[in-house]
This record gives structure tokens, sequence and C-alpha cells, in this order.
């Protein structure tokens, strides 16, 4: 936690261009989403192995982090509503509670050896997550619309601390029961949810969700927001970041660990170098996009998909993957946080939270399939083939950025 604070005050000025008060409100928000978001990193690292040992069939192995995937999608909409009526200082607080009781949960059902009990405990981590992803719309709320960018991209970059503490956490704990790997690692997790209780209840200031429900009359049909050219490409984009990335690092422990026979310590270094790529470029994505543009950015993060796909077809070393990771996750990186501020500016104050829903459930809905389907694809097709069904998909982002930034350019000539 002490280098992400050192790195984002040093940065405070030229980074975020805030006021101090408006930093005080974004900060707490950063701190909070690295600790929910840990349990993401975890379940990648560990959920594959405790499948592969637990599941009746091989080919399951991913289940377990597919049924997170799919509490996250099963929840955005849930999570949205409960946020508009409590507020999201208390569905925070209250999904990471009930979030450390199922990690309970599910050290009890590794050691009864209950694989199905174990994908519902993961099934409630995920749908904490769907409440994870609400930070970065509670940052955007909290700022002048001009720095919308750069408060994402604060929250954002907590996910760093995530994909570090996460794995680091699960292989630190995982032989604190005797003879039954990794149920600790969901004890220590439990611990770390309690702790993002206490910090959201002491530090985080809610935003005003009252004008929202004062001028919900005023707000356009669902159909009309979520047609607009504008909000089908932002809602392409994180589908797509997510889903390509999801398929692909999915797939990666397994294929490294149990399939290349790289060691347990080079997977993981793996996985943390790959949330690393996912958020550290947070600390300058917002200053390119307020500088190049939003689809500039995002086009870019399409070709870093790209050459990760690249590299995983022709160089199937440690460094090979290594890269690769990486690059996927710059790329959804830049996809991710492009396409998130394009939403906002899709909709009205008084229609975030429909809008919000929306997307979050599309976006993690085609996460929860990638997901899904890794595990079968890596075992029944191979590395290969499950690379080069994302094409298509990267192609089709391409084609819709074009068609949007060519949209903008006649809409202001």
């Amino acid at each position: 936690m002490g280098p992400l604070l050192s790195i984002v005050v040093r940065n405070r000025d030229s980074f975020l261009e805030l006021d101090l008060k408006e930093f005080r409100k974004v900060l707490p928000l950063g701190l909070c989403h690295a600790l929910s978001a840990s349990g993401g990193p975890l379940v990648v690292l560990v959920g594959s192995f405790i499948g592969s040992r637990l599941a009746p069939d091989p080919t399951w192995s991913t289940l377990p982090l597919s049924v997170m995937i799919i509490g996250v999608a099963a929840s955005t909409i849930p999570a949205s509503l409960i946020m508009k009526r409590w507020g999201r200082k208390k569905g925070f607080i209250g999904a990471t509670l009930v979030s450390s009781i199922a990690c309970l949960g599910a050290t009890y059902t590794i050691i009864i050896e209950n694989f199905w009990l174990f994908c519902v405990a993961m099934a409630v981590i995920g749908a904490n997550l769907a409440f994870t992803q609400q930070y970065r719309f509670a940052a955007a709320e909290s700022v002048d619309s001009q720095f919308t960018s750069k408060a994402v991209s604060l929250v954002l970059l907590g996910g760093i601390v995530a994909g570090f503490l996460g794995p680091e956490l699960g292989k630190q704990t995982r032989d604190w029961f005797v003879n039954i790997p990794y149920a600790g690692s969901f004890i220590g997790l439990a611990i770390l949810y309690v702790l993002n209780a206490v910090l959201l209840f002491f530090f985080f200031q809610d935003t005003d969700t009252a004008s929202a429900r004062r001028s919900v009359d005023h707000s356009r049909p669902l159909i009309k927001i979520v047609t607009q050219p504008i909000y089908v490409v932002a809602v392409m984009a994180g589908a797509i970041a997510f889903g390509v990335m999801s398929l692909i690092m999915t797939a990666t422990p397994i294929n490294m660990h149990d399939i290349c026979g790289f060691s347990l310590d080079d997977t993981t270094f793996v996985i943390q170098s790959h949330f690393v790529g996912m958020f550290l470029p947070s600390l300058f994505t917002g200053q390119l996009i307020k500088r190049w543009g939003v689809l500039q950015v995002m086009t870019i993060g399409v070709v870093c998909f790209l050459i990760c796909i690249l590299l995983a077809w022709f160089e199937p070393s440690f460094m090979g993957f290594w890269w690769a990771l990486v690059l996927l996750g710059i790329g959804w990186n830049f996809l991710f946080i492009g396409g998130t501020v394009l939403l906002t500016e899709t909709y009205r104050p008084e229609e975030r939270f429909k809008a919000q829903a929306i997307n979050d459930f599309i976006v993690f809905g085609v996460q929860a399939l990638a997901s899904l389907f890794a595990g079968q694809l890596i075992f029944t097709a191979g590395w290969f083939t499950l690379n080069v069904l994302n094409l298509p998909l990267l192609c089709l982002m391409m084609f819709s950025i074009g068609l949007l930034y060519r949209k903008q350019r006649q809409a202001f000539a």
C-alpha cells in the first residue's frame, strides 16, 4: 500500500490536476478499490489449482473462476439498484462484509472437498466484484467532468496493489491448514475484506444521490440511451477488453503450469506482471486521453492486444508469456478506461445508474462467457486456437472505433 500512496502523492498535481478537496474524495476510492479488487487476482491464481484438485473432470478446473465472473455479471444490475436506493457507501460496505463471510465458506468447502459449494462461494465473491466495479463511477461523479478520465485512472491505479496483493496473499497463506493447500488463502482474503469495510466506514464520503432521485422523471427512456452510437462503442470497448483479456488470462496459469511445465513461482510472476500491466498505465492513461483523444488511446489498446496474440503464437518461452500478458494488461487498460470515459458522455446525472448497470451487465456477461469457455478451449482446442478466436472481436472493435471517429469528424467539420 505504501508504494501506491507515495506514487499518487508525488504525482498529485501533474497527474490528476485536482484541487485538494477533489483529491481527498478520489484517493479513498483508489485505496478501497485496491483491497476489494484483490479477490479477483487471488482467485485467478489459486482457483484453477483448487478446481483441478476438486473438480470431477479436469476440463472444469476453471469453473470456479468462471462462476465468480458470472457472479459479477449477474450482480451488476442489482448493485446499481442497491446503490441508487441506499447510496454507494452502504452498498460498498455491505457487499464487502458479505463477501468476507463467503471467503470463510470457501475455506470450509476446500476442507471438506466439495467442488460445487466452492463454486457457490466464488459466485458470492464475484457479486462483491460487481460492486467493486462501481468505484470508477463513484470517482467520475466526485469530480468535475474535465477531470473524469484522470479520476477513473486514479481509482483503477489501485489495481496495481490488487495485482500483487491478491496472488501474494494466496501464495503466502496457502499452507495455513496442514495438508489442505490454499484453504488458508481465503481466510487471508476475508481479513482483507474486513479491513476494506473499516476504511470505507471511516474515510469514504458518499456521493449525493438525492438529486438523481428528484430528477428521475426527466430521464430519457433506456432504449434511447443505449442506442446512441457512442454508447454502443463504449459498451463494446468494455466487453471486448474484458472478453479478450479474460479468455487469455484465465487459460494462462493452466497452459504455463499444467501443460508447459513452468513452476508456480514463474506462473505467479507472469500473472502478477499482467495485473501490473493492467493498472500501472493508469498513471498516464488519463493524460494520454486528454492529449490525444479517447478513440486514439482505445486504438492503441487494440494494437496491444494484437501484439499479445502474436507473441502467444510464436514465443512460448517464459519471456514470451511475460511480454504477452503484460501487453494484454496494457491493451485492457487503454480500451477499458477509454470505454468508461466514453460511457460518461452518454447519460445525464439522473440516468447514470441504469446506463451504468446495462453497460456492466453486458461487459461482465461477456467476461463470464470468455472465462467459462477458457478451460474447455485450452484442453480441447489448444492454446493457439484459443488466441485465434479473439481476432474477429478485435477487428470489429477497430472498425467500430474508425466509424465513430469518422462520425465525430463529420459532426465538427
